[in-house]
């Protein structure tokens, strides 16, 4: 894609987007709960166009209306998210922190095949709260950590991702 179409697009989502991830319950899921990725751009619904021309550029995801005359433009596919926020990275100002935070999850999330490593990742989820100012977030990895050892998932010995080397069985 053309550097300049990329430059626009990183700003449009540095000043109208968002990058967020969620930690949602998911009782199918061997873990109990899932790590969710988004991208999305936002617009008044009276300029919506400018959300069909990123749609037709960036591929996938969905657009829709809301009652409040705000249009969104989401992705969610891991994939594309990933994709997309690869080709902006270099463009991106006020969101760098965001992008280099979500592509260090994307990379591990397909690799997180254990308790221990799912719940390392929830932490780095739990840092989007931060960045996005997140007051509504009810998912949290400590959730997730507690649910882990209430169903034996975790080892015992295993160290919390939040207290680097401070062993479970120590006490400490």
């Amino acid at each position: 894609m053309d550097p300049t179409i990329l430059a626009y697009i990183a700003g449009f989502l540095d000043g109208d987007g968002s990058i967020f991830f969620q930690i949602t319950r998911r009782k199918d899921y061997v873990f109990g709960y899932q790590i969710r990725c988004n991208l999305a751009f936002y617009q008044k619904s009276d300029h919506q166009e400018i959300l069909v021309w990123l749609k037709e550029r960036l591929k996938g995801g969905f657009i829709r209306h809301r009652k409040t005359g705000i249009s969104d433009y989401t992705i969610v596919d891991p994939a594309d998210v990933k994709q997309i926020l690869k080709l902006l990275e270099p463009y991106v100002r006020l969101k760098k922190e965001h992008v280099a935070l979500a592509l260090k999850i994307l990379e591990r999330l397909p690799t997180s095949k254990t308790a221990e490593s799912f719940l390392r990742l929830c932490y780095e989820v739990d840092r989007f709260k931060n960045l996005n100012y997140s007051k509504k977030r009810t998912n949290t990895a400590n959730l997730v950590e507690n649910h882990l050892k209430a169903n034996h998932l975790l080892t015992p010995v295993e160290t919390s991702p939040k207290r680097e080397g401070v062993s479970a069985q120590s006490g400490s």
